[in-house]
């Protein structure tokens, strides 16, 4: 039996490509990803610590929205003091409510990602016409607030249809993060050229790990620096990328808050520092369109 696929990168094993390095002979690219979030009140999906109640859910409508109101801050402090970069993966909406938190990244020079209009849809299970206005009306609010295109995208619910790299590449987006199926930047085919799938971590995920997997906070930031320090030894062999995928409303509650500071600041005093970019996927991105790294043709 031959196997469905999907045509857009071919097999490559991690052990025999072509060598190289980050920028000043750094060995592991290590970004944040802050989601940041909004969702619709008395309709669509939704996270949740537990269970849902019916219509309008005001419970977790309203314990999302304490992300924005008040788990961000929490977070930008940390990041401030421990002085490291992010990326935000930021739906529109939040354009209309919660432009305090945009200039707040603008302040910090941080990244903002595509991720939808909102949280409350899933880009996935769009006709390819919905999904193409979803795109451009996301793509096109930040064009408009921040005066230049996002370089990358990340679908609600890291939800894609067969279409998305595609669209995606059509409307000048260079990379996205749907894809964890490697860690280094991996080059896509599209209908009209390549975009570029930078690593996004799947585990090492406060909302699939506290919410669905039921990890406790401690054992959160233990996955976290074993992922690090598994890494970090595997990068004197080949560069690798090392992301840390947070929500809001998630590591943003004081008693996950806590160990969020643990995990920042043993990633900012590790003992192998000195290999270590504090980078953005943007900047990763960049460098990998410049120097053509994994590139076959």
């Amino acid at each position: 039996m031959k196997l469905k696929h999907h045509n857009r990168y071919p097999y490559s094993s991690i052990v025999s490509r072509k060598k190289f390095s980050w920028p000043k002979k750094k060995k592991l690219a290590f970004y944040i990803a802050m989601n940041i979030e909004r969702f619709s009140f008395g309709e669509g999906k939704i996270h949740t610590p537990s269970y849902t109640t019916p219509q309008p859910d005001v419970r977790n409508y309203g314990w999302t929205a304490y992300g924005l109101r008040v788990g961000i801050w929490r977070f930008f402090d940390l990041i401030d003091k421990l002085k490291l970069p992010a990326c935000h993966l930021v739906n529109s909406s939040v354009y209309d409510h919660g432009l305090e938190i945009i200039k707040k990244i603008r302040k910090r020079k941080d990244e903002i990602i595509g991720h939808g209009r909102t949280n409350a849809e899933s880009q996935g299970e769009l006709s390819l016409e919905k999904e193409r206005k979803l795109i451009l009306e996301a793509t096109e609010t930040i064009k408009k607030n921040e005066g230049k295109q996002p370089k990358g995208w990340m679908g609600p619910w890291i939800s894609e249809s067969h279409h998305t790299p595609d669209l995606l590449q059509e409307n000048g987006y260079k990379y996205l993060m749907d894809w964890p199926m490697d860690d280094q930047p991996i080059w896509m085919k599209t209908k009209k050229g390549k975009i570029l799938s930078i690593p996004y971590p799947v585990e090492i995920n406060d909302a699939p790990a506290m919410l669905y997997r039921h990890h406790t906070p401690d054992q959160f930031a233990k996955m976290f620096m074993d992922q690090l320090d598994i890494l970090l030894e595997e990068s004197e062999k080949y560069p690798v990328v090392c992301g840390l995928s947070l929500h809001t409303f998630i590591v943003g509650q004081p008693f996950r808050f806590k160990y969020l500071k643990k995990m920042l600041e043993y990633v900012k005093n590790h003992k192998k520092k000195k290999n270590i970019w504090f980078t953005r996927p943007g900047e990763i991105s960049d460098y990998v369109y410049k120097k053509k790294i994994n590139k076959t043709s």
